[in-house]
């Protein structure tokens, strides 16, 4: 029998903590409650949870801090969630890592399709694969870089390179189709779905963060297209 996945739920409000949990557990996931930042970063290494949903407003340590610290030495899902529903709170959360923003108050059955959803895309890529090692299903390949969306994993100069699953799906999208030019609003389109109530920044804030892991190479690179958009270019050579 599978190990049920684990969720930690970081909020400091008990009734929507024990509501979020009830649903989880309903649906077969195991879940721990903490009620304070400084908590959830002691309890995190020790409970290894698949997936963490991150207050924003907590006593404290606030849920940014605890999503940067997490970050430092994690790439595990993080949604966060907030009574904030300006574009800069959203847009800081996803800088900081975090995979997924909802705004309180949700719909307890919105958020456990979420949960389930950012869990398919994600698997750890724990090292498994080696320079050379032989691809296997949904893949895409260059020198020295190879994207997997099968398994989701990113081999980058023999190495491999975590990152949460919309990063890797915008870096696979745009390698599977070199020099095109997509816009801003296809990338959410395609990546986050219609029904993502984003700003158009959000796309702006995961291509940041694949540049910092992803560094440009002689033979190809995430090139910005001014006024319209980004593509992945191939390089003359």
């Amino acid at each position: 029998m599978a190990a049920k996945q684990k969720i930690l739920i970081v909020d400091d409000d008990n009734n929507i903590a024990e509501l979020i949990s009830l649903y989880l557990i309903k649906e077969c996931f195991e879940a721990k409650i903490v009620n304070d930042g400084e908590e959830a970063l002691s309890v995190f290494s020790v409970y290894k949870p698949n997936l963490v949903l991150l207050d924003l407003m907590l006593p404290g340590i606030d849920g940014y801090q605890v999503c940067r610290e997490l970050r430092k030495n994690s790439q595990v899902p993080i949604i966060m969630l907030s009574a904030k529903g300006e574009i800069f709170d959203k847009v800081l959360g996803l800088e900081l890592g975090a995979d997924d923003y909802m705004i309180k108050p949700f719909d307890s059955k919105e958020l456990v399709a979420r949960v389930k959803a950012v869990l398919r895309r994600y698997q750890p890529a724990a090292g498994s694969y080696a320079a050379g090692m032989e691809q296997q299903g949904e893949y895409v390949e260059y020198e020295d870089l190879v994207i997997n969306l099968t398994n989701y994993s990113v081999l980058y100069k023999g190495e491999t390179i975590e990152m949460p699953p919309k990063e890797l799906e915008l870096l696979y999208f745009l390698a599977s189709s070199p020099n095109q030019v997509f816009t801003r609003e296809q990338l959410l389109d395609h990546i986050w779905g219609y029904e993502y109530i984003g700003d158009t920044r959000t796309v702006d804030v995961h291509i940041k963060r694949l540049r910092e892991k992803i560094k440009d190479h002689e033979r190809w690179g995430i090139s910005t297209v001014w006024g319209i958009g980004y593509k992945f270019e191939l390089k003359r050579g």
